[in-house]
């Protein structure tokens, strides 16, 4: 079925609210639950609740279908993937799933990547932060694992004095005010001159994620490497992006440093993906 032909039958059942249009379009859409989970790194072979998060998103699914206003024009397809997305998020914050260990594991690593960070003015390998954490590689790739499933934010990075989010500061594409278009530039310069900073290999696996929107396993393949692996890679650069706004040592001009491209396409993305709390 092509999108044209999806978008007729969504309106056919917004007109008539027919049980068996209603049926057809979340058959129809059973898969993009699968293609969310992807996104946040739930890995279908590594966790044993990937069932129930099917179930959770499945219900994010139905409610998309329930209340999308075929009026704002806005596609289905984004619509219930951020419906799918938000249920999900509520259903692991309300599971507290991941064990207390892991939580401090991943918050430890945390800790080192902001402390090396400051030491060393850039961002730390692994075997750097495995280190000081006085861990083996395996071990820290398993805390960077954990991390990855706490769903990390950009949140409290300390980016404004209020210490808002990062996705609550920037505004609509579509808001005119000055004053609010200023500070949105101010705090994407920010977040690309973090994004600067990163190994090259770490400013292609975000772009690809929130830019490109692929999945760790998609972006694995594109590295030839397990869909965990790039969980890890992912984590560890989320937490250096954390690392250096905490630290506010990045120029706000917006302006980026001759010669280095952190695919400026990407920024309004992870800002707001990573931002979420």
């Amino acid at each position: 079925m092509t999108e044209r032909e999806d978008t007729a039958l969504i309106q056919r059942y917004a007109a008539s609210r027919d049980p068996a249009l209603r049926e057809a379009i979340i058959l129809r859409y059973v898969p993009l639950v699968h293609y969310v989970l992807g996104r946040l790194g739930v890995l279908r072979q590594a966790s044993a609740e990937y069932e129930d998060l099917v179930s959770a998103g499945l219900l994010g699914l139905i409610d998309a279908v329930d209340r999308f206003d075929t009026a704002r024009g806005t596609r289905f397809s984004t619509y219930a993937a951020l419906r799918i997305r938000g249920q999900v998020l509520d259903y692991l914050r309300s599971q507290d799933w991941l064990p207390r260990g892991a939580r401090q594991r991943a918050r430890a690593a945390q800790q080192a990547v902001n402390t090396l960070w400051a030491e060393l003015g850039r961002a730390p390998t692994e075997q750097e932060i495995a280190s000081h954490m006085e861990l083996d590689l395996a071990k820290l790739r398993q805390a960077l694992t954990d991390a990855s499933h706490m769903i990390l934010s950009l949140d409290e990075a300390g980016v404004t004095e209020e210490e808002a989010s990062l996705h609550e500061m920037l505004p609509d594409e579509d808001q005119l005010d000055p004053a609010e278009a200023l500070m949105e530039k101010e705090l994407q310069g920010r977040l690309i001159e973090a994004l600067e900073a990163l190994p090259q290999r770490e400013q292609q696996i975000l772009a690809l994620y929130y830019h490109e929107g692929l999945t760790m396993k998609e972006i694995g393949v594109v590295f030839g490497v397990s869909e965990s692996r790039i969980c890890q890679i992912h984590a560890a650069a989320v937490m250096t992006l954390r690392a250096i706004l905490q630290e506010k040592a990045i120029p706000s001009n917006g302006r980026m440093r001759e010669g280095r491209s952190p695919h400026p396409g990407a920024v309004r993305s992870l800002s707001q993906e990573v931002g979420r709390p």
